[in-house]
């Protein structure tokens, strides 16, 4: 099934927090998501409540090859979560090392997720060119690329455009038609991130496909510990990321209906019973 994959050219333009909600957002309209981090921060369990001190993961035992289905853990209706896993420098660059010896170690899980039948999942990619963006991107039905509303992603435009973000030469050319753009923290009294917001759409053009308001509560949620739109679901960018996942969900292919379980035997032994004579 469906892989989205959340990127962003640099880091602190506040990916994390749009993979959280948007996963969120699109459990809600029925989809079953798997949200999965393979950034080293290990930063998207902090939006569904997992304790600082908990620093189990999934992406940071690869090499053990453990089982996707048991490390994930159920955070909300709908949604599934496969932390990173807490990595000191070492690790992480032991982890890239082992992904670059043998590719499968990630490309065999994935290939177990998509094949799940009505499963969406949604990676919360490292900024910047990373193994897990060259590994993850030729699967996936869309990448989203955040952006802020500034001078430096202004600078990023044509490497988006031309889709070289995803790859150089063809294969960049080839999977720039799955890249979509968000523009997060948009203060809308500021005159030069309304100047950057257009500039961003004239060159995007349908490749932009929303914009977030800047909203404090965005913060505030990220420090309770919980989603956007269990903490303030009225705000303005709650909104935004509603919108967003609308969007999303019309351009992905329509979720598969889950079979109804087998009646269990005492539920025919009692069904018969009482239609016995």
């Amino acid at each position: 099934m469906p892989l989205i994959c959340i990127a962003s050219p640099k880091g602190g333009v506040g990916k994390t927090s749009i993979a959280a909600n948007l996963a969120h957002a699109l459990a809600r309209t029925g989809r079953q998501v798997l949200a999965m981090d393979l950034d080293p921060q290990n930063a998207l369990r902090l939006h569904f409540g997992i304790p600082l001190e908990d620093g189990a993961g999934f992406l940071a035992a690869l090499p053990q090859r453990p089982d996707w289905r048991e490390a994930a853990r159920h955070v909300a209706p709908g949604l599934r979560l496969l932390p990173h896993g807490m990595v000191d420098l070492h690790q992480a660059l032991a982890l890239d090392a082992a992904l670059e010896r043998d590719p499968e170690l990630l490309a065999t899980p994935l290939a177990s997720m998509l094949a799940e039948p009505g499963l969406l999942v949604i990676a919360d990619l490292p900024p910047g060119p990373s193994r897990a963006l060259a590994a993850l991107v030729p699967q996936a039905a869309l990448v989203l690329v955040a952006l802020l509303a500034d001078g430096g992603s202004v600078a990023q435009l044509p490497a988006l455009r031309s889709g070289r973000f995803l790859g150089n030469g063809t294969l960049g050319s080839l999977l720039a038609a799955r890249l979509r753009v968000v523009v997060n923290e948009v203060e809308a009294a500021s005159h030069l991130a309304c100047e950057v917001a257009r500039a961003m759409a004239d060159t995007l053009g349908q490749r932009l496909i929303g914009a977030i308001a800047r909203d404090p509560a965005m913060a505030e949620a990220l420090a309770c510990q919980t989603l956007l739109a269990e903490y303030a679901p009225g705000c303005r960018a709650a909104e935004d990321i509603a919108t967003i996942a609308r969007i999303l969900d019309r351009a992905l292919p329509a979720p598969v209906a889950t079979a109804p379980a087998p009646p269990t035997l005492a539920a025919l032994w009692g069904a018969n019973w009482s239609a016995a004579p």
